[in-house]
C-alpha cells in the first residue's frame, strides 16, 4: 500500500505548527507552518475529490482546535500528539489507494 503524501504533511502540519509557536514564541509563525502543510495536504486531497478534500480539511482543522482544550486536561505535547494521530490516521484511511 502507498501512503499519500498528505499524511506524513499533515503530521507535520500539526506537530510543526506547535513547536515552531512554542519555540520562537511566534504564534502567528506556528499558524503559518500550519497553513502552508494544509496547503500542501490538501492539495493532494483535491485529486479524491471534493467530499473528501472538504472532510480531511474539517478534520485536519478540527484537530488543530481540539488540541486546546484538549491540552488543559492532559497537557500540550500529549495533546498535540493525540490529535496528530487522529488526524493522520483519518487521512491514511481516506487516501488509502485500493
Amino acid at each position: 500500500m502507498r501512503i499519500d503524501p498528505s499524511v506524513p504533511a499533515v503530521a507535520a502540519g500539526l506537530i510543526g505548527g506547535y513547536s515552531v509557536a512554542r519555540f520562537s514564541g511566534i504564534r502567528p509563525l506556528g499558524g503559518v507552518a500550519l497553513g502552508a502543510a494544509g496547503l500542501y495536504a490538501g492539495r493532494s486531497w483535491l485529486a479524491q475529490g471534493p467530499a473528501v478534500t472538504a472532510g480531511l480539511t474539517a478534520v485536519y482543522l478540527g484537530a488543530f482546535g481540539a488540541s486546546h482544550p484538549l491540552a488543559k486536561k492532559i497537557g500540550a505535547w500529549p495533546s498535540v500528539l493525540a490529535m496528530t494521530a487522529v488526524a493522520t490516521g483519518a487521512t491514511a484511511a481516506a487516501t488509502a489507494r485500493r
